[in-house]
This record gives structure tokens, sequence and C-alpha cells, in this order.
């Protein structure tokens, strides 16, 4: 297990985890196996394309690091994203013991095999969905949550007992057999003699081949375990009290078939393997790697979002100016963005959302935006943002451009507000020909133009204030130098090492560090009025007003923002702010070195252990924090404090080290006003000796609990409930309640208010429905909040569900081949092969998708045949020293078909794709027991000890 993933352990640190065991070293976990085998899938993707794109390709080190891995891939700055992505699916993995622990074909418990499968299948069609609309946050958290069970099967079913070598490829497919099940009234067990049950299944149960699991039950004397039927086993399961005594399970060393757990953990390592396989030849390798976090260049989004009325020609112009500069110089560069976002807004229009990898589709988007209506003053620019709050990836930076009002602040400020927490989204709002910064506009009655006053840009400010972004407001000649700062925000190695914001404005100190890893410090300001000392820790100080020291090496000012570029200097630097004007503070840095967090609970479940939560934290009582540092081995962390974003106050938590960079934090008091995370830590590295980071969004706490589930996938025209249930701790009365998405053709009803009393919870139900030509893998985000009365109070949850039509073409593309032609004779290199191959989805299939070449140096040409989607025609030459080739075809839900040909003389070898997918799998099952890794060399031969 890497040690930035350490910190998932203490997700399920359970005296009976129901599944693989968590702690690392008793057994393999679900951690191990999953991040075990994600790392040797990705390894093996990049691997495939350096040697198609003809570079040289370097094996990491085992034991193989997520940021080990991503340097391999030739995407260092996808190191964090890379992190986050991984943590995503193990956690939801690890959290499926927490969330449906007695749900037993969530871990085929029970016999219940067609449920479970059911489960897996449906959730692989969901994640091949996401990855083809491009949403890849909500595949991950699918890919997740299937991949337990998935693994389970091997550990809780008798699928090793039986003799088995390989993974149960079926359970990733509805349309087939499971195996032999065995019938509800069939004995599959005796007792254990005494603690050993190694012969506890019954002899004709394993000659006969019939596939059986344990039974699993929490409550004494309460059991729905049939009679013989086998139990899971171990201290927790009460069946295994009841004839047939004892268990079959294999999640460690110590469980009652744990003779056979690494056997199991192999074969659940494999299968994950095989499950990866799939869903990458159905995205393809790089949206494959996009859904895991690495992309070529930088891992951050560009992300848009843009007023269209007519008084904004001029700002979309200077967009379209820093788009075009954008693409033009990072594309193809490791500071290209990963993901494109824009969405444009006016009244009562806003969207459509664009979001895509390529930068062409971005800027064409951009470039075609035009301008029309206006109408009154105010615009749905909160819409705007909230749409692509929802659809950009977890810390991200977006740009709202606009010279209005917000038409739907009432409505849909504190949704924004939640979606900003839990994405840790940084919002910047350019603001232009406000009434402060153009107040020649009020003066001058023959000018038709409209200007925001500072009372309706204050929803902007604070909206920036939230995420840690920036309300620049400038006039509309002085945009295109105020978009600068989006040049700079690209990179995807920012860290925040100061933020502050004072509102009255107040003079004021503040301390921050800069480290060894730290480059390119800057200084960002807003407000109006605002003077400063900067002072270096050598003591060297330099006035705003003063151009003689070189503490600052450069100063722009434009509107109400002022950007400094300071001397790199590591140790402790102060700044003292005087205005009386409110103003916001923001030093940044260059850096690998950061931190993740997340705020977690105490499991209400069966099993005790931690979770994260979906919500905020609760307010004026004591609250725990996980944090990982990421990007340095070189860092102890010693403090980690939770600061008042608009004062001095802070609450420091005490520290416990979970082993290398992972760490829990408890604090006595979760404070009643917002506030950010700030962490200390002792750097080996660098001379100062300290290190500080910050998180750039801010938090609040709450006395308002709500929660809520409901089915992660959603099918359009069927009624769709989300139950929630609301609580206060403190006063209660009549709460409001909103529920918004971020579909606007999703017909949805929800109450608006609910009474609450004081300690007690009450429940309502969110219904909604998609129309029936909604696309597979549409994401589809909630936030339910909860205000109290007089607005003193609020809090809210957020979730995430993915729209799947119905499944009924479970047929893979089958090849056929139509001609060969080979001129093969002589030297190798100066005769050439033909392939002709028609490849086909049957009569009733949804329709070939694409053709790629999995493998060969040849040239290929795929296109459809004239009326009929069904048949794509492929042709195909290669040099005879490549006599090898491979097609991998895709279907337009998913399915995948490989055709294997090999020319042996003049005549084609072709090899069947069940085949093929027989041979890697024992080839990934091989790699797992033996621990090699294996490099394939013209599809012929193996070497091991190069992978």
């Amino acid at each position: 297990m890497s040690s930035e993933l350490a910190v998932l352990c203490l997700l399920l640190l359970h005296t009976g985890a129901h599944g693989f065991a968590i702690l690392p070293g008793k057994s393999q976990s679900h951690l191990e196996i999953t991040e075990g085998a994600i790392l040797k899938v990705v390894v093996q993707v990049c691997r495939d394309l350096a040697q198609a794109e003809g570079t040289d390709f370097t094996f990491p080190s085992q034991p193989y690091t997520t940021e080990a891995v991503a340097v391999a891939c030739n995407a260092k700055k996808s190191s964090r994203s890379f992190l986050l992505a991984v943590t995503s699916v193990i956690f939801r993995n690890v959290r499926v013991d927490l969330r449906h622990a007695l749900n037993g074909s969530f871990h085929f418990d029970d016999e219940m095999f067609v449920q479970g499968r059911r489960i897996i299948a449906e959730g692989v069609q969901a994640v091949k969905a996401s990855n083809k609309q491009e949403n890849f946050e909500a595949a991950r958290e699918k890919l997740g949550e299937i991949l337990h069970p998935l693994q389970d099967f091997y550990s809780h079913s008798n699928w090793v007992e039986l003799g088995k070598k390989f993974p149960n490829s079926n359970l990733i497919r509805p349309d087939t057999s499971i195996g032999n099940l065995a019938d509800i009234s069939r004995a599959t067990c005796r007792n254990c003699d005494g603690d050993d049950c190694t012969n506890n299944i019954l002899e004709d149960v394993i000659a006969q081949g019939i596939l059986t699991s344990g039974y699993f039950g929490i409550v004494p004397r309460v059991s729905t375990k049939p009679d013989g039927k086998c139990s899971h086993g171990g201290g927790v399961d009460q069946t295994s009290t009841i004839e047939p005594k004892g268990g079959i399970n294999k999640d460690t060393f110590d469980s009652n078939h744990g003779h056979l757990h690494t056997a199991a953990a192999n074969m659940a390592v494999a299968a994950t393997g095989q499950l990866l396989d799939d869903v990458r030849a159905a995205a393809g390798d790089r949206a494959f790697l996009q859904m895991l976090g690495i992309s070529k260049g930088s891992s951050k989004a560009l992300c848009f979002v843009i007023d269209t009325t007519k008084s904004m020609s001029d700002d979309i112009e200077a967009v379209k100016k820093v788009t075009s500069s954008i693409i033009n110089s990072e594309v193809g560069t490791e500071n290209e963005p990963s993901t494109y976002i824009l969405v444009p807004f006016s009244d009562p229009e806003f969207g459509p959302l664009t979001k895509t990898t390529d930068p062409q589709v971005f800027k064409n988007a951009i470039n075609s935006l035009s301008v029309t209506g206006g109408g009154d003053d105010a615009e749905m620019s909160l819409s705007g943002l909230k749409l692509a709050l929802t659809a950009a990836p977890l810390n991200s930076e977006i740009f709202l451009f606009t010279d209005a009002p917000a038409k739907d602040m009432k409505d849909l400020k504190s949704a924004v507000i939640a979606l900003i927490e839990r994405t840790q989204t940084v919002v910047n709002f350019m603001i232009t020909d406000s009434t402060v910064t153009n107040r020649r506009i009020l003066r001058d009655k023959t000018r038709r133009r409209r200007a925001i006053a500072s009372s309706d840009a204050q929803v902007y400010r604070d909206l920036a204030q939230a995420s840690g972004g920036l309300a620049i407001e400038v006039t509309k000649t002085e945009l295109p130098v105020a978009t600068s700062i989006i040049t700079e925000s690209t990179s995807s190695s920012l860290v925040t090492l100061l933020q502050a914001a004072r509102n009255p404005g107040k003079t004021d100190n503040f301390f921050f560090r800069v480290d060894g890893s730290v480059t390119n410090p800057r200084v960002y300001i807003t407000g109006r009025s605002v003077t400063f000392t900067l002072i270096s820790p050598e003591g060297k100080s330099q006035q705003s007003s003063d151009p003689t020291v070189s503490l600052i090496t450069s100063s722009q000012s434009v509107g109400n923002f002022r950007t400094l570029r300071i001397k790199t200097e590591v140790g402790k630097w102060e700044i003292r702010m005087v205005s009386t004007n409110p103003y916001t503070l923001k030093v940044i840095g260059q850096s690998s070195v950061d931190f993740l967090f997340d705020f977690v609970e105490a499991s209400q479940g069966p099993f005790t252990g931690y979770d994260t939560l979906d919500t905020r934290p609760r307010a004026g009582v004591n609250g725990t924090l996980l944090v990982t540092l990421t990007g340095t081995d070189s860092v102890k962390l010693t403090e980690v404090a939770l600061v008042e974003s608009s004062g001095s106050k802070e609450v420091k938590g005490v520290v416990e080290s979970q082993g290398s960079d992972n760490f829990l934090v408890r604090v006595d008091q979760m404070p009643s006003e917002e506030f950010v995370v700030r962490v200390r830590g002792q750097d080996g590295s660098s001379s100062s000796g300290i290190f500080q980071r910050q998180t750039p969004t801010n938090f609040r706490a709450s006395n308002v609990t709500i929660t809520a589930d409901s089915n992660p996938i959603l099918v359009p025209g069927t009624l769709f409930s989300v139950p929630f249930s609301v609580m206060s701790g403190g006063t209660g009365g009549n709460f409001t309640i909103r529920a918004t998405n971020n579909q606007q053709r999703f017909n949805s009803v929800s109450p608006t208010s609910l009474i609450l009393v004081s300690g007690n919870s009450t429940d309502s139900t969110v219904n909604i429905t998609a129309p029936l030509n909604t696309p597979s893998g549409t994401d589809f985000t909630m936030t339910i909040e909860a205000e109290a009365p007089g607005g003193a109070d609020t809090n809210y949850v957020m979730l995430r569900f993915s729209v799947l039509n119905t499944v009924t073409d479970f047929t893979k593309p089958v090849c056929q081949l139509l001609s060969l032609q080979s001129r093969c004779v002589g030297a190798c290199n100066s005769s050439t092969w033909d392939l002709s191959v028609q490849v086909t989805d049957g009569d009733d299939g949804v329709g070939v998708e694409r053709v790629t070449l999995k493998q060969g140096n040849g040239s290929m040409n795929a296109s459809l045949a004239a009326g009929n989607a069904n048949i794509m025609l492929v042709s195909y030459r290669a040099s005879c020293c490549s006599p090898d080739m491979e097609l991998l075809a895709v279907d337009r839900v998913g399915n995948v078909g490989l055709c294997f040909y090999s020319l042996t003389g003049n005549s084609p070898v072709a090899l069947s794709s069940s085949t093929k997918v027989t041979q890697s799998v024992f080839l990934f099952l091989s790699m797992v027991v033996l621990g090699l890794h294996v490099t394939t060399v013209g599809g012929n031969s193996l070497i091991p000890g190069n992978l």
C-alpha cells in the first residue's frame, strides 16, 4: 500500500470489516487490491501509449506509487489529480462496508449472486456511459462502489474452493450465467471441526461445481439462514453460531477459510484488472487515463462562465483573446488544461454547457458566442455558475464575466456556496463597469449603459471570498489587463500560502511562510485605497508607494485589483495592511507540496469507524479531520488550525500521526464563524525549517443536520425518489427547504418547508423524473438545503447520480475476414501485406461506434458501410516485419470485441476475443501470484522482470 493512501485505513478501523480486511500486513485489503490493480493497469496503458507513439517508457520502481506512476506516464503535473482520483475510487470501495454493511447483495452474502451481479453489471454500464460523456467524477464514484462486491465475490463465495484458476468474467455481464448456483433448499456446509473449517463445504457441492456463499447476520438468535447453508463466519456474524457452525469467508488469514486468503485476494486483483481493462477498452486509453486524473498537460480545468447580453461585447472579445493565447501557447505543453468548460448566461436563459478535452472545440465555442438581449439589468449569473460548479473537476478554478447583478441571488446563493465547499473550487469574478469602478456612468445621462451598484456586486464579493477567489472590478477598457490572472491560474501546482479578508477594512498584520519548495510567489490584493508594507524574512521592508526596494520584482494595478511578484526568499514574511475599506489578501506560489483533507465523523452503522461528511460539520462541538500531505517525503506535520476567515481567532487541533504523511486531527470545538484550514510543518529540506499551506476555500459549521441517500442510478422516464432527513440541534421551527439540481429539463417536486422540533428529525422526499431522451452518462447533481428560520443557519447535502438508459444489447462486435493479400517474400522490410475485415454488431445491436488498432505497426482505415450503421469496414496494411495485428471494436453502449490476426506465411491465423481475454487475465493473475511484471513483444513472447 502506498503511503499516501494509508489515511483511508482510518475510514474502516472497525472490529469486523465486512469484506477483505483493512489493516495492512494482516491480509490483503480492499484498499491494497484496488490500488494495486489500478496502478498496474495505468502503467500498462501508459506503456502501450508510449509504444504506439514511438517514445521511450521507463517503468517506475516498485512498489508503485501514484506519484511515481504519474512521472512514468510523462504526467508529473497530474500527480495530485491522479492521487485524488485513485483515492476517490478506493474511498467509494471501502465505504460500502459502512453504508451497505447489511445488504448482502453488495457482498455476495446469503447466496445473493443474481443481485450482486446486477450491481456490478449495471455499474459497469454506468461507468462506461459516464466516461463517454466525460463525466469522470461520476465514473470514478461508481467504479469504486462496484469494485467492492466484485472483490468480495472471491472471499465470500466458494469460487476458489471449487478450484477455479481465473476470475468469473461473467460477473460484469448481465446476459450470461454466473455459474451452477445452489438451490435455496440445497445444503452446502457441515459444522466445522472445532476451529478447523478447512473441509466444512460438502463434498458433493465441490464435486458438482455448485456455487454458494456464506450467510451473514449480526443480531443474536435471529437468523434467515436456511437449514444446511454455510455462514460467512467470524466474531460479528451471528449466523455462524447456528448449525452448520463456522464459516467460509477468506477476508483475512485468521478467517475460517484464511488458508485460501492469498488465493482469493490475488483472484480479486485479477478480476479488478479485468474490469478495468474492459472500462479502458470502451473508453479508449486517453479517456481512461483522464477518468483517473492523468492528462498530458496540467490537471487544471479552464472554465469560463460568461454573460452574453449586448453590453458584454468588449468583455467577450477579451475572453476570446486570452483563450486563444492560452490555447496557442500551452497546447502540447505540461501546462495545457486537462478540461475546458464554457457556460454562457443571459436572462432568462443560461447554458448550454460545453465541456470538452479538445482545445479546438472549446476555442470554437468561445468564438461562436454572440450577444443578444439585455432587457432589465439583472441576469442569471448564479444559474450559470451553478451549472459550471457541477461540471468542473474538484479543485478547479472558474472565471465568471459579467457587468450585471444576479437575478437569481435569493434562490441560489446558498446552493452555490454549498457547491463551492463540496468541490473546493475557486471562483473569480471579473466585474466590469460597476458603480465603484466607473462612476462616470452615473453622471453621463446620455450613455444608456447599465452599471452594477456596489450593493448588487456584494454577492459576487461574498462568493469570491467563500471560494478563495477574487472579485476584480474594472472598466471594460481595463479588462484585457486584468485577464492576465487567468494565464497565471492554469498552473496545476499553485498552492495557497495565506488568504484573509477584512470587512469592514482595518489595519492588520499578516504573516506567511515561503519554504524551499515554493517558486514564483505572488500577492493578490483587492480593495480601494489600500496601502501596505511588505517585510522580508531578513527584515527588509518596502511600502506600497516605494519603488526603490527590490522585494517586489513587479507590480501591476488595474481597477480594484493589485498583483505583486515578490522576491523568492525562504522564511517568514509579514505584510501590514492599512485601509478603512473592505479588502482581501491572498498569497500564492508554485509548489508540489500541498495537502488534502476531509471532515469525518464516527460511523453510525453496525461497525465502528470514520466516514467522511457529505455536509457541513456540526458547530460548537468537537470535530475530526483527516489530513494528507502530498508531494513530499521531508515534511512532518506539526500543526493544523481552523482560522477565522475575517478575523484572527483560531482553533488548533491535536495532530495524531497515522504513519508517513497521514494524520488524524481532533479539534475541541468547531468554529461558529467562517474558517479556513491551515497546516504547518517542519520542513527538513528548507533552511527555515517551517512550511505553511492553507485552503483557499472557506468552510462553515452548522447546527442543522441533513442526510440523504438513494440509488445512484436514475432511469429516464421513471420516477426517482431521494429520501432525506433534517434535524436541528438548535431551535426548531419552520425550516426552508430548497432542492436544486443541474439539469433544467428534469421535472422535480420537493417540499419548500418542514416543521422541526429541536433534537428530533423530520423526513421528506424529493421526487424527480428525467425525460426519456436523456442520454446515458448524463451527470445529475442534486443539492438539498435546509435553512433555519430567519436564515440564521443552513446546511446541505450534495448527491451525484448517473443517468442510465436500459441496455438490451450485450453482444460484443465481431469480425469477419473479407480478404488477405500477402506479398511477404524475401526481406520482410521490403514487402507488405493487406487485410480487409468487416466488423458487425449483429442485427439487433446498437451499432459499431469505433474500431481502433490495439496491436500492429501498420496503417488502418475504418468507415461505416453505406446505409448500415451496424457494419464497419476496415482495411489494414503493414510491413511483413509486423505479422501480427489486433483490432479493438466498441459498440455504442460500450461492449468490447477483440479480433486478432497473425500472418503465418500467406495465411492469417485468427484468435478469438474470448481466448485473448483469457490470456490477458492469466497474464494479470500470473503477475499477481508470482510478483512478476511482463511485457508483450510482438504479441508472441513474454519477458519477465521488465514491467
